[in-house]
């Protein structure tokens, strides 16, 4: 189940700027994706915010707040999914709304298109076991559903933008800046993995995909867990770092995977700068590695006389 919308807007973006590279693709992508204006990826990231961002502050606020119809619990639930860990109940908390409002506030971003449901795959103990007698703090676990922004640009506003408009307005933008250049890599690890989602799913469009998307249940989280019609399980894990990815990460994906008691047909991880070699001696069919030119199939397999319509 590709997101398709995404795989839309990340195409788009490759056929309007064509980026050198699929790292600076991925990186400029989960900030400016979905915002559909021309964007010189020959610059640094930083100084195409300024360029592109703060210079057109005023025009792109106004477009934020009628999308969001100058609501205040909208802009404060989206602050909350775009820094927190997209689970609703922690948005709500986080924001300070309750399931009243709070769940206003969500049906009406969904409605405009902004944001879309990621639904939990967990199960409830008591649906695993309705007669045992649980421990109290199984009984009063919730599963809660996360969130993801249908447009990276809005995040990624909404995660370091938002925050700071009083210091933007007053043309104040040390703390911006300085805040970007600390977690921009942090940030954009979601899109790396949502993208990773895509190209898993792309790589498997032979099969029926029918279940796909990141699993969480109270005591653990893997980036990605797949499974097809004829019980395949493909399960992954992306890392958007600066440094290659080593064994530790396939040992603790194993440990994970034993936990919840399932054995993937393929592990797969996804990485930024590539693998020890270590790690690349034990490719197989059973353990797949992925660094960022392998994004390249996402954009080859496309035709550049399609650009979609963004939300700008």
């Amino acid at each position: 189940m590709t997101n398709s919308k995404l795989l839309e807007q990340f195409r788009s973006f490759y056929f309007r700027n064509y980026p050198n590279d699929m790292e600076i693709q991925i990186s400029y992508f989960s900030v400016f994706g979905g915002l559909g204006w021309d964007i010189d990826t020959s610059k640094p990231i930083i100084e195409l915010i300024q360029e592109i961002i703060l210079e057109n502050f005023d025009i792109l606020n106004a477009k934020i707040q009628e999308l969001i119809d100058t609501e205040p619990t909208h802009k404060r639930l989206l602050q909350a999914l775009a820094v927190g860990d997209r689970r609703i109940f922690s948005a709500f908390n986080r924001a300070g709304l309750n399931n009243g409002n709070g769940g206003a506030a969500l049906n009406y971003l969904q409605d405009i298109g902004l944001i879309q449901m990621e639904y939990s795959r967990e199960r409830h103990p008591r649906d695993i076991n309705p007669k045992a007698k649980l421990k109290r703090r199984d009984a009063r676990h919730r599963i809660s559903h996360k969130v993801l922004f249908a447009h990276p640009f809005v995040r990624f506003w909404f995660y370091f933008i938002a925050p700071q408009i009083k210091n933007i307005k007053n043309k104040n933008y040390d703390v911006l800046l300085s805040s970007i250049q600390e977690h921009l890599n942090s940030y954009t690890s979601l899109i790396f993995e949502e993208l990773s989602e895509v190209l898993l799913n792309y790589n498997l469009r032979d099969a029926q995909i029918v279940s796909s998307g990141s699993y969480w249940d109270a005591n653990l989280e893997i980036d990605i867990l797949t499974i097809t019609d004829d019980e395949k399980i493909y399960v992954s894990e992306c890392k958007w770092t600066n440094h290659i990815i080593n064994k530790k990460e396939l040992h603790k994906l194993r440990e994970k995977c034993v936990k919840l008691d399932i054995t993937p047909t393929q592990i797969i991880l996804f990485s930024k700068r590539g693998f020890s070699k270590e790690l690349q001696q034990l490719k197989s069919t059973t353990l797949a590695l992925y660094s960022s030119e392998d994004f390249e199939a996402l954009v080859k397999s496309s035709s550049k006389d399609k650009l979609i319509e963004n939300f700008i």
